[in-house]
């Protein structure tokens, strides 16, 4: 093992910010990262046995003791929950004998739970061995199961056939449904690949493509919603001697799987984008940072770029173009939450924690390795051959004055016909719930756990930068589902398990609210409880990044727009209540010397 460690070590020429590609692989050869390995880590690549122990204990995916011969992730997002996870989760208790968080007795079967893994429109679903289980229940649990048992591989496993279109390729063989519900002008087949990059870069400047872009008031599809085009020109303007591009796939934001559509239907779209961006800003280094949950399209996505440097679509000079060097490396992600934070994931490209940076500086002046960084996310980037294509007008005359252009939306939940939706800019959330059949609705979630619980109120609102922004999810709630305990408890929890620690007001105050909306639930709480709780939202704005700033968001949203769920379980006869049981707290001790309380003496 020890030769094989310091082979991988030797293919990445030692260098220390390839430190997650470098555990990526050792994963795949020992299945966990041992303290020898740790100590040569320390040795060829010049860093510290904690710095390394450091990485491998911030991400979901690393492992630096023994997992079992089939560990299966299991998804726990709100939708998840609402689609029968605890009866796929018992299956599994019952069928593998483990339980959650652990390791058979006969080292045959792990069960872990894991953040939203982007299938919300197909749950229940779990990644096992690197491979994705979608609409899984307790009947297909056990078959599974005895299969595994019997000897067969994961990948024969892998029911219905495929999930259409290119999920049937043999690069990618996953059951994961594309579930297209609605094509606009971004998700229509009429796009000739690398059209733009063979023959309009080389007749145009950077500064005509960067005008175009600005004209068409192309804004970042993320959620931020920042000019692309304006950071295109800061980028161009910083001084340094690389620049460089990255795409943001890392869409980890629960209830959101837009990005997992793109890069499976039209990874064309997203990688001439970064090309186009490369060559407006003069960069020479480009990445693809991966969410580890879409490791399944790794060798496909690979497999396009080698093809595209055998077309001069990559490398040197391209198209033609002199002194237009770039080239696309994808980064794999490792499982957390925190890296689709632009600088938190620039930080995990170089090898190191996902923590967010301080700013100033931006990334356009000093990002990855210090050089001028341009982060655009997925559905941004794909845009853009699109936008040059048919011009800036065409792109304005889509969505709304203050919005143009079009958003896809991932949508799940309680509706008929989840899956993905492009729609204009100004389209409202009524004519949403009316194209994916959605009845009875008592609320949705805007925007993922980061954006806004709405409730009957606000359905004529439309999607805008300036009304309801989103990045792209949407959650529907209908009426049977019990909006505090079992929807906003589960997204904060998402928060707590996410932080990545750095600051002290995401680190802490996430639990304090989630403990004190469980006194609400206990039925202990008062109505200060529910002032304490906005308040105390407002020590999370001082936050690093966007991730502690909108932690609280959960409640807050649904406070604003649901408070009387929080009025009707509050007393109403008393000021103050600490929630605590003198009862409860001696039972167990009275019960280990035989005694009963008598509390009303005391």
């Amino acid at each position: 093992m020890r030769e094989n460690i310091l082979e991988i070590i030797s293919n990445y020429n030692n260098d220390k910010t390839r430190l997650m590609d470098i555990l990526h692989d050792i994963h795949s050869i020992a299945g966990y990262v041992d303290q020898e390995s740790i100590e040569l880590l320390h040795q060829k690549l010049r860093i510290s046995e904690a710095q390394v122990n450091e990485v491998i204990s911030f991400y979901h995916f690393y492992n630096c003791k023994p997992l079992a011969k089939v560990n299966i992730y299991l998804n726990n997002s709100i939708t998840a929950k609402m689609h029968g996870r605890e009866g796929v989760l018992n299956a599994f208790r019952n069928e593998c004998a483990v339980e959650e968080g652990g390791i058979s007795e006969d080292g045959e079967f792990g069960l872990f739970t894991t953040s939203c893994i982007g299938m919300n429109d197909q749950e229940p679903a779990a990644i096992i061995n690197g491979s994705i289980f979608t609409r899984l229940t307790p009947y297909r649990v056990r078959e599974l199961v005895k299969d595994l048992r019997n000897g067969k591989d994961i990948k024969e496993l892998i029911y219905e056939g495929d999930g259409g279109g290119r999920n049937a390729l043999p690069e990618i063989n996953s059951m994961v449904c594309n579930n297209i519900r609605r094509r606009g002008a971004l998700l229509t087949q009429d796009y000739l690949p690398f059209e733009i990059t063979k023959k309009l870069l080389p007749v145009s400047t950077p500064e005509d493509i960067i005008s175009i872009v600005e004209a068409s008031k192309l804004r970042g599809r993320g959620g931020a919603g920042f000019p692309t085009g304006l950071k295109w020109k800061f980028g161009r303007k910083a001084e340094g001697v690389h620049h460089v591009v990255i795409c943001n796939a890392d869409e980890g934001e629960p209830g959101t799987f837009k990005d997992r559509i793109l890069l499976t239907e039209f990874p064309e779209l997203v990688f001439e984008g970064m090309i186009i961006a490369g060559y407006s800003i003069g960069a020479d280094i480009g990445l693809l940072y991966l969410r580890y949950e879409y490791k399944y399209l790794l060798n496909f996505l690979k497999g396009l770029l080698d093809d595209m440097r055998s077309k001069n679509l990559l490398g040197k000079n391209i198209s033609g173009i002199a002194d237009f060097n770039f080239d696309i490396r994808i980064q794999l992600g490792a499982g957390a939450y925190v890296c689709g934070e632009e600088s938190a994931l620039i930080e995990s490209l170089e090898g190191k924690r996902g923590e967010p940076r301080d700013k100033p500086p931006f990334p356009v002046e000093r990002g990855y390795l210090n050089y001028p960084t341009v982060v655009n996310n997925v559905e941004t980037l794909a845009s853009i051959p699109k936008i040059l294509k048919n011009g800036s007008d065409w792109f304005l005359n889509l969505g709304s004055n203050d919005s143009a252009g079009t958003k896809i939306l991932s949508v799940s939940g309680d509706c008929n016909f989840p899956g993905i939706y492009e729609v204009e800019w100004g389209t409202t959330i009524k004519d949403v719930l009316d194209m994916c059949g959605a009845y009875d609705v008592q609320a949705i979630q805007v925007g993922g756990p980061s954006g806004a619980l709405i409730g009957e109120k606000d359905f004529n609102r439309a999607l805008s930068y300036t009304d309801l922004p989103t990045g792209g999810s949407m959650i529907v709630f209908g009426n049977k589902r019990n909006i505090l305990k079992n929807v906003v408890m589960n997204l904060m929890e998402f928060f707590i398990e996410e932080s990545c620690g750095s600051c002290s007001t995401c680190r802490n105050m996430p639990m304090v609210m989630k403990k004190k909306l469980e006194k609400i639930l206990g039925g202990r709480g008062v109505e200060s409880d529910i002032d304490d709780l906005l308040s105390w939202s407002e020590v999370l704005k001082v936050s690093r990044c966007g991730l502690g700033q909108t932690a609280s968001n959960p409640i807050t949203t649904s406070i604003k727009n649901f408070r009387h769920l929080y009025e009707n379980l509050v007393q109403k006869d008393i000021v103050f209540d600490t929630g605590f049981d003198l009862e409860e707290s001696v039972k167990d001790s009275c019960a280990a010397v035989g005694r009963q309380p008598i509390l009303h003496n005391l």
